[in-house]
């Protein structure tokens, strides 16, 4: 598993981490061969946010760490808050609370990784700098983030919080590349060409904020995955024929797009199969061509200028 040195700390994490959203319905035993699985293939990042299953997620996860005795500094774990029922919430003491009540399920004295999941409209910045103060001097928190958020939202934030905002996490994938599209299309009167996002991956690469892709093998907003879906052919003929030369499935050559990308964008899977994580594993072994990123990227719809 090849690694990111994550700017402006001394992170070193692994190209791919697990998602852990869909494990709070895994029995025990599934569980733990997943978290084997995982840590066998080089993947020791693990995302989790407090609103996965309830809370159930983070509670189950923490019992198998411990049941199987992995040690703590061996492993990455990452959580969000901020999402409440029916609206966000960036308050000091909605993040402090959360947080506890992480640490909590998880069983854990302190987060690797604490993002902010998605934009609060009503966020006091310096609310939010007095809560990762407090988390960061308290040990509860080593590092920070945001999830979703555009450029001068993180600039919002910069400007108050002492720590620096390591990761950005934004949905990408093969037919999500809307943060892709419009730097392709600058001086063009086509739909590819609107900004809706200020431009986000260009600004995280200039403020060394490292971003972590979910959803890579989704299509719009969790409406289904491409892969061997019949909606999309000729992108799937692309990936398929890839994977043969590769000697790969169809869900590493997905993950390996992403990874091409200069940006050293970290991708999330979120599959709870053991088979499909060590499949996936092996996007980190092989790089894709230029001509070859480039024609999966037109095949799955995109038209260059």
């Amino acid at each position: 598993m090849n690694i990111i040195n994550v700017k402006n700390s001394t992170l070193k994490v692994p190209e791919i981490a697990l998602g852990c959203m869909r494990i709070s319905d895994m029995t025990q035993n599934d569980l733990n061969k997943l978290i084997t699985t995982s840590l066998d293939n080089g993947i020791n990042f693990f995302d989790h946010a407090d609103i996965y299953g309830g809370g159930k997620s983070e509670e189950i996860f923490g019992k198998t760490i411990k049941e199987l005795k992995v040690k703590r500094e061996d492993i990455m774990i990452q959580s969000k808050a901020g999402i409440r029922d029916g609206f966000f919430d960036f308050s000091k003491e909605h993040i402090i609370n959360s947080v506890d009540k992480i640490l909590k399920r998880l069983n854990t004295d302190y987060l690797d990784c604490f993002l902010l999941h998605r934009p609060d409209t009503l966020m006091e910045p310096a609310e939010v700098a007095d809560a990762f103060d407090s988390l960061e001097k308290s040990g509860k928190v080593k590092y920070f983030g945001v999830s979703n958020q555009n450029p001068m939202q993180i600039e919002l934030l910069k400007r108050y919080v002492n720590q620096d905002l390591l990761f950005n996490q934004l949905q990408l994938s093969l037919k999500r590349t809307g943060m892709i599209d419009a730097g392709l299309n600058v001086n063009m009167k086509v739909d590819s060409s609107v900004n809706h996002d200020g431009y986000v991956l260009d600004y995280c690469r200039l403020n060394n904020i490292t971003i972590q892709a979910w959803s890579p093998f989704q299509y719009g907003f969790f409406e289904g995955v491409f892969l061997n879906n019949q909606k999309f052919p000729e992108l799937n003929s692309v990936i398929d024929r890839l994977a043969e030369k590769y000697s790969v499935t169809n869900s590493a050559i997905a993950v390996s797009w992403i990874l091409r990308h200069p940006a050293r964008i970290q991708t999330i899977i979120g599959t709870t199969n053991p088979k499909r994580v060590e499949d996936m594993s092996k996007a980190a072994d092989f790089t894709l061509t230029r001509e070859e990123w480039y024609e999966l990227y037109r095949s799955a719809g995109n038209v260059l200028p």
